[in-house]
C-alpha cells in the first residue's frame, strides 16, 4: 500500500515533541520510496487483526501442532522486547484508543482504532523508521486532531519476556502468531507490575477458520476470556481508561435544552477527530465521507441551535467549519464521481469503457490532489485551533439563557421552524431542479 507522506528527523533522547502545526511539503513528497531502500522514511501499513486474552502467571503454552488441517507450527520463539510508549501527559492518545511506542530494535509503531464486526480487533497499524528520544513527524502528523499542542512524552516503560508460536499452511505462508507476553511495568529502576497476557493475531485473510480453534486451545490450557485491553492501558490504570476529551453527556427525559445541544454537538466532534486520522491517511474513501457528514452536522446544529447559542460564538464556528467542509467535498465528490464512473464502465463497449477507465483515473488523480491540499489545511493553525474550540465546544458550547429550561419545552419549537422553512424550500423548486438549488 501507499501510505502518508512523512519523514523522521532523530533528535537527542529524552526530548519531547510537539506535532508540525504547518507543513510545506510539496506534491512530490507524496511519491513514496520503494520499501526495499536500506533506510526507508516511510511508514509501513497493515491491519491488525488480534484477540488478546488474559492468562494467570503460571500460564504455558499448548501444543498447537494438530489445531487444523495443513497447518505447520514453529518451534516456540523467546525473545525480550524494550518498549517506551509516548503519550501527552493527560493521556488523550490512550484515552482515543490510541498508541504510539518505540520498541528497541523494531523502531516506532502507530496503532489507531478501527472498526470490527467480530470478536477480532481490528486496527490500523504503522510502523515508521527512527531513533528514540523524539517521535518521527510522520506519526505525529497523524495524531494532530489529538495531540494539537500538547507535547508527547515517555508515559510508560515495559520489558516483555515474549514467547512466539507462528502458524504457516505448507507452502510456508504466514497464517497467524500466538503470543505469551509475561509483562513488567518499569518505573525507574523498579518493577512497579507484572502482567501477563496471550494474543493470536491474524496474518492472513484464510486464516480466519483458525480462529476459534486456536482459542479453545489456549482456553483449555487457562487462558481467560477475550480482553481487549492493550499492555499501555494495563501498565497506566485508571487514567488511561477515563473517557477522552470529547464524551457526548447522556441525557434523561429531564434535560435541559443546552444539555441536549452539548450532547448533539460532542457526537458530532468525536465523529470528526475519529475520522480525522484516517483524512490523512488516504486509504480509505470512508474516512472523508464521515469527515465531511460531521462538518455538515455541525453546521447544521449551529444554525439550528441559534437562538440557544452565543450569535457571534456560533456563526465564528461555522465560518471555519464551512472552510474545512470545502476542503472534504473536493476531495469526496471527487472520490464519488469517480466510483460511479467506473461502476458504468463493465456495461459497455471495449472503447467506452476504456475512456470511462481514463475518466476515473483522472478524477483519482483530481481527488489525491484535492486531499492533498486538505491534508496541508489540517496541518495548520486555523485547523487545529479549530479543533480546540470543538472541543470547547463539546464540553461547554456558549449557550444563552434561553437554553436553560427543559429539552421538551425548547426543541420541537426549534423543529418545527426549520421544517417550515424546508418546507417552503422544496415548494420554491422548479420541476427540474439544479443541483446548486438543490
Amino acid at each position: 500500500m501507499t501510505c502518508s507522506p512523512g519523514t523522521c528527523t532523530p533528535t537527542v533522547p529524552g526530548r519531547s515533541t510537539r506535532p508540525p502545526t504547518a507543513s510545506t511539503r510539496n506534491r512530490s513528497s507524496s511519491n513514496w520510496p520503494k520499501p526495499a531502500r536500506p533506510r526507508r522514511t516511510d511508514p509501513r501499513r497493515m491491519l491488525e487483526r488480534e484477540v488478546k486474552l488474559a492468562a494467570p502467571a503460571v500460564f504455558s503454552l499448548p501444543d498447537l501442532e494438530d489445531v487444523a488441517a495443513a497447518v505447520e507450527t514453529s518451534p516456540v520463539d523467546e525473545r525480550r522486547l524494550e518498549t517506551v510508549y509516548y503519550d501527552t501527559p493527560d493521556l488523550r492518545l490512550a484515552r482515543w484508543g490510541a498508541n504510539l511506542r518505540i520498541r528497541q530494535g523494531e523502531g516506532w509503531t502507530l496503532k489507531l482504532p478501527s472498526t470490527s464486526d467480530g470478536p477480532a480487533l481490528t486496527r490500523r497499524e504503522l510502523e515508521f523508521p527512527g531513533d528514540a528520544g523524539r517521535p518521527p513527524d510522520a506519526a505525529t502528523a497523524l495524531v494532530i486532531a489529538y495531540v494539537r499542542r500538547a507535547s508527547l512524552v515517555p508515559v510508560a516503560s515495559l520489558s516483555t519476556l515474549r514467547r512466539r508460536v507462528q502458524l504457516k499452511n505448507r507452502d510456508g505462508t504466514l497464517l497467524a502468531e500466538v503470543v505469551d507476553d509475561d509483562v513488567s511495568v518499569i518505573q525507574g529502576l523498579r518493577v512497579q507490575n507484572r502482567f501477563r497476557e496471550v494474543e493470536v493475531e491474524l496474518k492472513d485473510q484464510s486464516a480466519d477458520r483458525l480462529l476459534d480453534p486456536i482459542l479453545a486451545r489456549l482456553r483449555g490450557a487457562g487462558a481467560a476470556d477475550e480482553d481487549p485491553t492493550s499492555k499501555l492501558v494495563r501498565a497506566l490504570g485508571a487514567r488511561a481508561t477515563a473517557v477522552p476529551e470529547v464524551d457526548p453527556l447522556a441525557l434523561t427525559p429531564a434535560s435541559t435544552a443546552g444539555e441536549v445541544v452539548r450532547h448533539t454537538i460532542a457526537v458530532s466532534v468525536a465523529s470528526l477527530m475519529r475520522h480525522d486520522p484516517g483524512v490523512r491517511l488516504g486509504d480509505d474513501p470512508e474516512d472523508v465521507h464521515r469527515a465531511r457528514v460531521a462538518t455538515r452536522r455541525l453546521r447544521s446544529q449551529l444554525r439550528t441551535f441559534r437562538t440557544l447559542l452565543d450569535t457571534e460564538w456560533a456563526n465564528a464556528l461555522r465560518e471555519d467549519l464551512r472552510w474545512l467542509g470545502s476542503g472534504l467535498g473536493s476531495v469526496r465528490d471527487r472520490q464519488v464521481m469517480a466510483q460511479r464512473v467506473r461502476s458504468r464502465s463493465s456495461a459497455l463497449a471495449e472503447d467506452d469503457a476504456a475512456t470511462l477507465a481514463d475518466l476515473a483515473a483522472e478524477l483519482q488523480a483530481e481527488s489525491e490532489e484535492a486531499r492533498a491540499r486538505l491534508v496541508l489545511d489540517m496541518r495548520s493553525d486555523r485547523y487545529i485551533d479549530l479543533v480546540e474550540r470543538l472541543v470547547e465546544a463539546s464540553r461547554a458550547p456558549a449557550l444563552t439563557a434561553d437554553a436553560q429550561p427543559r429539552a421538551e419545552l425548547v426543541l420541537p419549537g426549534l423543529a418545527r421552524r426549520d421544517w417550515k422553512q424546508l418546507r417552503k424550500g422544496v415548494a420554491a423548486l422548479p420541476d427540474q431542479p439544479a443541483d446548486p438549488e438543490l
